[in-house]
């Protein structure tokens, strides 16, 4: 497995690995948000494309994607809110998301970002350093639980980044 920048070449793919990763057990029609969520970003002026990465196989196949645009706290931009993150069906459990999640946050933190914020389960996401927001003193934009709402200090991290989160504008129409 290979993790890399995403290319033009790739937006079909990552597409379709949200697609895959988010589409509902039953079976049910619709897209899900998570696939049309990406295009949306790269439309946005948070869109960082040093911190869209996917995942390739050794056949240089698309896996896995992860993105991290930017966000603001207090209204200030301060910080990176990430995902989606999505891994092909095959290919969960197998490594493929961990990897994902360590190289964009060494991306964030080599360029100095200060803090990372996701919306994700508290069961898994603080194996990667991720904590309550709240305990930051970072707030969620909407009334999320504090334990879904989640934030990680980078080494750029300071004390004074304080206050509400707001995430890339295309998670307003989600």
């Amino acid at each position: 497995m290979l993790i890399r920048r995403e290319t033009p070449a790739d937006v079909d793919a990552i597409r379709a690995v949200h697609s895959a990763a988010f589409a509902k057990a039953d079976g049910g029609d619709g897209v899900p948000v998570e696939a049309t969520l990406v295009d949306a970003l790269r439309a946005d002026e948070g869109w960082l494309p040093a911190y869209s990465l996917v995942a390739t196989d050794s056949d240089g196949r698309v896996v896995g994607h992860v993105v991290a645009t930017r966000g603001l706290v207090a209204g200030a931009p301060v910080a990176l809110g990430l995902g989606p993150l999505g891994v092909l069906p095959d290919w969960q459990r197998r490594g493929v998301g961990s990897a994902l999640m360590h190289a964009v946050l060494g991306a964030a933190d080599a360029r100095d970002e200060p803090l990372v914020v996701l919306l994700g389960h508290p069961d898994y996401y603080p194996r990667f350093g991720f904590r309550p927001a709240v305990e930051l003193g970072v707030t969620p934009p909407q009334p999320w639980g504090p334990q879904y709402f989640m934030a990680r200090p980078l080494h750029g991290w300071r004390e004074s980044i304080r206050g509400e989160f707001r995430y890339a504008g295309p998670f307003d129409d989600l």
